[in-house]
């Protein structure tokens, strides 16, 4: 296979020289995109590194590392490439694990790999606490919005595609900036394509993280839940109608009824002072409690329809 390398290049001008040359034999084409940098670092590349597989390519405006992933992929469309990697360039990932990545692409089991840094207990130790505990909830949250539910990590930068998978994403639609990884996994559920993790030691030195708080607090919920929401709705009503469909619904309209039935009554007897009976406790218990079954019946059969066969295979 023709395999390439994307490089995003953003304030990563004192490490990217160093890390170009751990890059295998195995890469046939390295693609270092200067995303505006203000350190140059695309000029800087082309100046000092000598390696032939090296091209550098630039973005007129900044556009966030999703958008210099997209630059990357869409010139190793045009070269025909089979297989493109996504490689940071501030030296937090090791080149040297680029074919243990590609691996279940290479051998057809799937057609995105992507890092997992939780899967080595002992290392995971060495991550920033803060770091730690917001990946571990981007992970939970991710799993409902994209529906892999067998991936840790979700934010992990590096990746690996086949491009049958890029071939079916609407690459200007996915997210540019810091949500693209999760955006990534979202328009790949909906390909049904096969995603896979890779274990992985991760590196911290003295890289800084662009990545802020509020942008994880107050500009990723909302993206999360329209994709949630567009989700269910792709694999279970517009794409197909099955036993999760109907415990969705009917789990729904169950939980509501019951849960307006009881806030109403609980109105009422704060009103007037008199107690609820039995009979009425039960009449909104009961459809919560059948609600609650049904949409848990659901999240298992969620759980259960992860993509089986490759894209590229098709």
């Amino acid at each position: 296979m023709k395999i390439a390398v994307v490089i995003p290049s953003y304030k990563v001008k004192k490490h990217i020289l160093a890390l170009i040359p751990e890059i295998g034999s195995e890469i046939c084409k390295i693609y270092v995109v200067d995303d505006k940098c203000p350190e140059n670092s695309g000029l800087f590349v082309q100046e000092h590194c000598k390696d032939p597989r090296v091209e550098v390519l630039f973005n007129e405006k900044n556009m966030g590392v999703g958008g210099a992933v997209k630059t990357g992929y869409k010139k190793a469309l045009v070269d025909g490439i089979e297989v493109i990697v996504k490689l940071d360039g501030d030296g937090q990932m090791d080149p040297k694990l680029i074919p243990a990545l590609i691996k279940k692409i290479e051998q057809g089991r799937a057609d995105y790999v992507k890092g997992n840094r939780f899967y080595n207990i002992d290392t995971l130790m060495a991550m920033p606490k803060l770091r730690l505990f917001g990946n571990s909830m981007l992970s939970f949250i991710n799993k409902f919005v994209n529906g892999y539910w067998n991936i840790m990590d979700p934010t992990n930068g590096f990746t690996a595609l086949h491009i049958s998978a890029i071939k079916q994403l609407p690459l200007d639609k996915i997210e540019n900036r810091y949500f693209f990884e999760s955006d990534m996994l979202f328009r790949l559920g909906v390909a049904r394509a096969v995603v896979a993790d890779m274990p992985m030691d991760a590196k911290y030195a003295d890289e800084v993280s662009n990545l802020s708080i509020r942008k994880v607090l107050f500009e990723f919920p909302p993206k999360y839940f329209v994709r949630f929401f567009k989700r269910i709705f792709y694999s279970y009503f517009l794409r197909d109608f099955n036993a999760a469909s109907v415990e969705l619904v009917l789990g729904f309209v169950f939980f509501i009824f019951g849960l307006s039935i009881g806030s109403y009554y609980w109105t009422q007897s704060i009103k007037t002072g008199i107690s609820a009976t039995s009979g009425t406790v039960m009449l909104a218990a009961l459809p919560v409690i059948l609600g609650m079954q049904l949409l848990l019946s659901a999240l298992s059969f969620d759980i259960k329809n992860l993509p089986k066969e490759p894209l590229q295979e098709n």
